[in-house]
């Protein structure tokens, strides 16, 4: 069954979800994770390429956009189905994707702002209610 962590920031910037998403992505390719991180829009999407092309110096995350080179291991989407990705899912949106239930993990990116914790409540309700194993993860100093 997927067990679902929620990592949250003590922070309302949205601009945090996006450097969480990296360090979460950068651990787990490091563990020999593949990864699909479901971004909330297109523009979310090429601002987290972006970022993880320049996110540590001293590392590289293959990455892509669907279709893209480099998507096999880490693909940022933004809605659509994940191909062939099944092991971890780091969601950006405010909804839970119709195909969470596919991967073995989700990782739940929450900031402090309103409508991210409304979302995020309410989305800690659907897994609890559906008998998934929860994890809380309370991030300081990112």
């Amino acid at each position: 069954m997927t067990r679902v962590g929620f990592y949250v920031v003590q922070a309302a910037d949205q601009t945090r979800r996006l450097h969480v998403a990296a360090r979460l992505a950068d651990k787990a390719f490091q563990r020999g994770h593949r990864i699909f991180i479901n971004a909330d829009n297109e523009d979310q999407a090429r601002t987290l390429d972006t970022l993880l092309w320049e996110f540590r110096p001293g590392s590289f995350l293959p990455h892509g956009l669907p279709g893209e080179p480099g998507s096999e291991l880490i693909a940022i989407g933004w809605g659509e189905e994940p191909g062939g990705h099944d092991d971890l899912l780091i969601n950006l949106q405010r909804v839970i994707p119709s195909f969470f239930s596919r991967f073995h993990r989700v990782a739940e990116v929450v900031t402090q702002d309103p409508e991210t914790l409304a979302a995020s409540r309410a989305s800690w309700r659907f897994y609890q209610s559906r008998g998934y194993e929860l994890e809380k993860h309370d991030l300081t100093g990112v």
